[in-house]
């Protein structure tokens, strides 16, 4: 399937992975690139030493192209792209809009940059700025979201924007991608429908949380990390409600001490940071303790196994999914649901 993303992108299926933390690695990009899609690696928990080795490990394994999300208010985010100009990545996407000196990089380097938006005024911001693509999320998707759906928030900025617009938030089959591609879009996103794949390295006791998940079993909170977050709803997270202001910053604190840890980051570092995710964001520093913490919350389910002490991101979509098939088996199966949904409708006329 051919389209306006495809030709940008380089892929043969307007289907992009997205940068999940601790999820979104070697194994998991290179097996949905390789597979026809678009993985994109999560950098944001990695080293700069270990994104460069992430890098190479792809590359070992497929020679289709891929992309790497960066957090615009990292520290690092320009050392970050110019280890991608040198080894020549694909697409830069972000979590949080880039300023436009980084976007000018860029694209004076041969970079196509994606920044995430959930407002149709965002996505003006970024496309007047000079981005290739931009990928829209509603408030069915897992992670950092808003209050507006999909389906309401995807037509306005299609109508608002002159660039690519790929399509996240509840998708998950080809079903979906064909809905999309009716709003205007030009491919989907999916988050957690990749992380339920057997090429995710998450392990079997926490996918089978997201396997046995319905799909009232997501909850969007503002206590993990300051901002709304979507996240499967468990007895860890119905503490951290309940938790009293004092015991939340305390927790913080010892996981953002840990983070440093895992990071290499030293403690100017860890503040700059925490300044910049304030910035253009009412959070107290004790929201912001928390959002230096959460990387520790995502790796102790994620990476250690331990779902009753960590944070899993999810989509509503979780409560639909019910299998772990390989990425590529996953694609074939999309992409064929696909064609036969156009058929479908194609009756209709």
């Amino acid at each position: 399937m051919r389209t306006p993303l495809t030709d940008l992108l380089g892929c043969r299926h307007p289907i992009v992975q997205t940068g999940m933390g601790y999820v979104a690695g070697a194994g998991l990009v290179s097996a949905v690139s390789g597979a026809g899609g678009f993985g994109i690696v999560a950098s944001a928990t990695m080293s700069l030493d270990q994104l460069r080795d992430t890098i190479h490990r792809i590359r070992e394994r497929t020679a289709e192209p891929f992309g790497v999300n960066i957090r615009a208010d990292a520290p690092d985010a320009r050392e970050r792209i110019d280890l991608l100009i040198s080894e020549r990545v694909r697409l830069a996407s972000f979590a949080l809009a880039p300023d436009r000196d980084l976007i000018r990089r860029c694209a004076d380097n041969g970079i196509l940059t994606m920044p995430s938006v959930g407002a149709r005024r965002h996505a003006e911001k970024v496309a007047a700025w000079g981005v290739d693509a931009v990928l829209v999320q509603g408030g069915e998707g897992g992670g950092h979201t808003g209050p507006v759906p999909t389906s309401l928030l995807l037509p306005q900025v299609v109508d608002a924007v002159d660039v690519p617009v790929v399509a996240a938030g509840g998708y998950f089959d080809g079903r979906g991608l064909v809905a999309a591609l009716a709003y205007g879009a030009a491919g989907i996103a999916m988050g957690t429908r990749f992380l339920l794949t057997s090429d995710s390295p998450v392990g079997m006791r926490v996918k089978q949380l997201y396997l046995d998940a319905p799909v009232t079993g997501t909850v969007v909170t503002t206590r993990v990390d300051g901002v709304p977050h979507r996240v499967l709803r468990t007895a860890y997270i119905q503490g951290l409600e309940k938790s009293g202001s004092v015991r939340a910053l305390l927790r913080s604190a010892r996981h953002a001490v840990a983070f440093r840890r895992l990071s290499g980051l030293s403690w100017p570092e860890m503040i700059r940071a925490g300044r910049m995710a304030r910035h253009g964001r009412e959070l107290s520093w004790g929201q912001t303790m928390r959002a230096a913490s959460t990387p520790i919350l995502l790796r102790k389910a994620m990476v250690e196994g331990q779902p009753g002490y960590g944070v899993m991101s999810a989509g509503q979509v979780a409560g639909l999914i019910d299998d772990l098939p390989s990425c590529a088996d996953l694609i074939a199966r999309i992409m064929k649901e696909a064609a036969s949904s156009l058929d479908r409708v194609n009756t209709f006329r």
